[in-house]
């Protein structure tokens, strides 16, 4: 399984085609016209698409993430994040598609501080 990621309106839209000119699927909420639509709407289109979403909205997502959990629901992955420099987060996300990239993250919330080190090259 490959990731596949979606991108919450908090998480700077110009990630989407730095990521997609390196091979990875990635979609903004921009992308997909979902800008304003609550936290569940994006959850929801996320794993209508079987995307993993990745948000720096940790406390809402990780509330979200149990609720589901709690209802026997499922999502398609949980990426959460503090806000980064443009830069760090990029090379973060790299390195967690490259640990990652063909384990299925489905009900899975991943904390992007998890993933920091550096042996990608020239990113």
């Amino acid at each position: 399984m490959v990731i596949k990621l979606y991108l919450d309106e908090d998480v700077d839209p110009f990630l989407a085609p730095v990521l997609r000119e390196r091979g990875i699927d990635c979609l903004s909420t921009r992308d997909a016209q979902n800008l304003g639509h609550s936290d569940v709407q994006q959850l929801t289109f996320a794993t209508g698409q079987g995307r993993v979403m990745l948000t720096f909205n940790v406390k809402d997502f990780l509330c979200l993430a149990k609720e589901l959990a709690d209802s026997d629901r499922h999502h398609s992955g949980i990426i959460v994040s503090d806000h980064l420099p443009f830069r760090v987060l990029l090379r973060r996300v790299l390195v967690l598609v490259q640990h990652q990239a063909h384990t299925d993250l489905s009900d899975t919330v991943l904390w992007l501080q998890d993933f920091q080190e550096a042996d990608l090259g020239g990113v």
